[in-house]
């Protein structure tokens, strides 16, 4: 048994109007000049002023970058390096998804070290510093609060790149799932069953460790029976919590043991077709659970169990037949589209599914998975999703 390194933000600030505790948490990481980097709805939602204030009220002055995207894209977040490069900032705030944190993140890195961000890309492993980022997460989701992991498009060839180091890990996260009772169902979906995907590759990933796997295995108890209330019923607080502290774990437990085979596949189907990264990882999780499952059938069962859709006197082949049918309801339920409903092209599909099993194989990531595919196999796998 070798030992894990877990890394974590330096503060974890959890709960009710965790957001308004942000002059505190700044001023005790000796930080007085933030850019808040967020996108157009956050500002919109009022949620950027309401931050804004928090500041003023502690004689603290901020600027706003809002021009990020979801999806980040190198050229979308050139403007925000050249603006926290020439302005005097001394720390970042990053408000909003996956996608406002990521490009906080790349930015951070960029504005002190310069370079471009294929610079960045793994195998690289990013240690040094950037400007110190304190992220509020709005969506129970994409835990980018407490990874060390950035992915920015490359459009001029739709490359999702994969960025990681410790650089890349926020100081600190305010996690604040008032936050996200603002969020409309379909965001509320994708990223909910992104978070739920977080958790299961974790778990059955071959770097997972016992750290990673209570975090793994808490995450999908908080989420798994949470998901369909939220959908539901955004102004649901308890189950709003429950999930928001749910994709924190799940967050904390791939930062720590990787992500696999969906991941892996699911990047390529973003970049190149621009779906939502919670929304391709939906599509693709119950066709690779089931491929994966005869690999680590007592994983995935452990998986059903700690999700509650099978209890513990179900053989794990029985628990793992309830799996894959609560996957595939799950994303009836929810309205998860198929590539064909979302509106690709079968032609276009087909003619790039050797490029994208490709570009899943580069990622590294199936490597984490139970059962290690070939390319004509992920090739496979996407032909099914049709």
């Amino acid at each position: 048994m070798s030992s894990t390194q877990v890394v974590l933000p330096r503060i974890l600030q959890v709960g009710a109007d965790a957001s308004q505790q942000l002059p505190d948490v700044l001023a005790s990481l000796d930080c007085r000049r933030p850019l808040i980097i967020t996108d157009k709805m956050m500002v919109q939602l009022g949620y950027v002023a309401s931050i804004q204030k928090v500041l003023e009220g502690q004689d603290i002055q901020s600027d706003v970058f809002s021009d990020t995207v979801p999806e980040p894209t190198v050229s979308s977040i050139m403007a925000g390096v050249t603006m926290a490069r020439e302005g005097n900032y001394d720390s970042i705030v990053a408000l909003g998804g996956g996608s406002p944190i990521d490009s906080a993140k790349a930015i951070s890195i960029l504005a002190r070290h310069g370079g471009e961000m294929r610079d960045y890309k793994f195998p690289r492993i990013v240690n040094e510093a950037g400007l110190p980022v304190v992220a509020i997460p709005t969506t129970a989701g994409t835990g980018s609060e407490v990874t060390r992991v950035t992915i920015i498009t490359d459009e001029t060839c739709d490359e999702k790149m994969l960025s990681v180091g410790v650089g890349f890990m926020p100081v600190a996260a305010l996690v604040d799932y008032k936050l996200t009772l603002s969020v409309p169902p379909r965001t509320t979906a994708d990223t909910g069953i992104d978070a739920l995907t977080h958790a299961m590759e974790a778990y059955v990933s071959k770097k997972a460790s016992l750290y990673s796997d209570t975090q793994a295995l808490e995450a999908m108890r908080l989420i798994a029976p949470n998901l369909r209330r939220v959908y539901h019923d955004g102004s649901d607080e308890q189950a709003r919590e429950q999930m928001m502290l749910g994709s924190t774990l799940a967050g904390v437990a791939f930062s720590n043991a990787s992500v696999a085979l969906v991941h892996g596949m699911s990047r390529p189907i973003g970049a190149m077709f621009h779906v939502p990264h919670g929304l391709s990882n939906a599509m693709l999780l119950p066709a690779v659970t089931e491929y994966s499952i005869p690999a680590a059938s007592e994983r995935y069962a452990d998986c059903a169990r700690a999700m509650g859709i099978a209890d513990a006197a179900d053989s794990d082949d029985a628990a793992n037949e309830k799996l894959l049918q609560e996957l595939k309801a799950l994303n009836e339920e929810l309205k998860v589209p198929t590539p064909a409903e979302f509106g690709i092209e079968k032609d276009h599909f087909f003619k790039v599914v050797e490029q994208m099993a490709e570009q899943a194989l580069a990622s590294g990531s199936p490597g984490n998975n139970p059962r290690v595919p070939s390319a004509e196999e992920i090739v496979e796998i996407y032909r099914k999703l049709w």
